[in-house]
């Protein structure tokens, strides 16, 4: 009875080992097949160049006058009676914008004419009075008193010759005034003169860009200002769909301390469809710059960040972050990687840090040159 019951025991205790046994084989046999931190993925690899690369600088920026004017009044308490431009208009230097009532001053155009033909008749006569006393002083028969009586006369009446004239030439100035005009040519952007109001004196009349000239103030960040100087070409868009071209006029040497920008005033083409204050955006041609480049399918993006998976001499990869400049189709300009160091290409996505990976056969492609 006792050797029956031992036996179904036994069975389950070699039942239990040969269990434990598998398992342990198992787990043996998995850590030999998989190495921790090597995935083996295979992949394809481009070296990394420095290569001279069109580099264009994007900034935005304000649509300004070149040179505003502005256009008042010189002489004051008079009425316009033509109003002869509106805003948007284009005018000629010397043409007239604005005529003011000159009756009053035409009347004292007349009234100091008159006093200059007085004062001239009065001149004349006291020249031939001191003419008479000199001669008659020679023969002795005039006092030196009456000789500088008729000279102080004479003195006199040329005084009184020479402020008539000056009042005259005043009237005349102040008339001429009365007619207001363009100082330079260019194109009236805003008016604040009406028919029939009166007009004080100094009071501006009208506002306009010198020559229809326009610029844009781009804002351009400081890291980006060296590159940038006077006659370079920039394309010029709005958000309304005008495209015109530019070229840079001067690039401030001051940057705002608070936003770390700088300006360049880019002179706008003639016939823009521009206006000033609309906003506008820049693409700027700063010339062929030495620049890294990569495969663009080298470059992916991991927790919003881009960067590319670099080989060290093992073969692992390592995930270094870049900063991308500009891209292609083929190739990307990219700072944070140095000219030389091997990029994964193909398979980089499925990549993870550290991982080991076997280069495809075929030879590595480098990074296409710039066309």
């Amino acid at each position: 009875m006792a050797s029956t019951l031992r036996t179904p025991a036994l069975l389950l205790a070699a039942a239990a080992a040969l269990t434990l046994s598998a398992c342990g084989g198992h787990d043996d046999k998995a850590k030999t097949d998989k190495p921790a931190g090597a995935s083996r993925q295979t992949v394809t690899a481009a070296t990394a160049v420095e290569i001279a690369l069109p580099r264009v600088i994007v900034a935005s920026g304000s649509v300004s006058a070149w040179e505003e004017v502005p256009i008042g009044a010189e002489t004051g308490g008079l009425t316009a009676v033509g109003v002869y431009v509106d805003e948007g208009s284009y005018v000629r230097q010397g043409q007239v914008l604005v005529k003011l009532n000159d009756a009053l001053l035409q009347a004292q155009l007349r009234q100091q004419q008159a006093g200059v033909q007085t004062a001239e008749a009065n001149a004349a006569r006291d020249d031939s009075a001191l003419a008479r006393a000199q001669e008659l002083k020679q023969r002795g028969f005039l006092s030196q008193a009456s000789l500088d009586n008729a000279l102080a006369d004479q003195r006199a009446s040329q005084a009184n010759l020479a402020s008539a004239r000056a009042s005259l030439s005043e009237t005349r100035t102040r008339l001429a005034q009365s007619e207001i005009k363009a100082p330079v040519s260019g194109l009236i952007i805003s008016r604040s003169v009406t028919k029939g109001q009166i007009v004080a004196a100094g009071t501006e009349l009208f506002r306009m860009v010198r020559d229809g000239r326009l610029e844009l103030d781009a804002q351009v960040p400081e890291t980006e200002l060296p590159a940038l100087r006077a006659g370079q070409t920039a394309t010029i868009t709005s958000n309304e769909g005008v495209a015109t071209s530019g070229t840079i006029r001067i690039v401030t040497p001051e940057v705002d301390s608070q936003t770390r920008l700088g300006l360049a005033r880019i002179t706008l083409s003639p016939g823009s469809g521009l206006k000033p204050g609309m906003f506008a955006r820049a693409s700027i041609n700063a010339g062929a710059q030495p620049a890294t480049v990569v495969p663009t399918g080298a470059v992916l993006y991991r927790n919003n960040k881009s960067g590319v998976f670099v080989l060290d001499a093992q073969g692992a990869a390592h995930f270094r972050p870049v900063t991308v400049l500009s891209r292609r189709d083929d190739q990307t300009s990219v700072s944070g990687v140095e000219p030389g160091v091997r990029v994964v290409v193909q398979g980089a996505g499925f990549l993870n840090e550290g991982d080991k990976v076997t280069i495809a056969a075929a030879p590595a492609t480098a990074a296409p040159a710039a066309k």
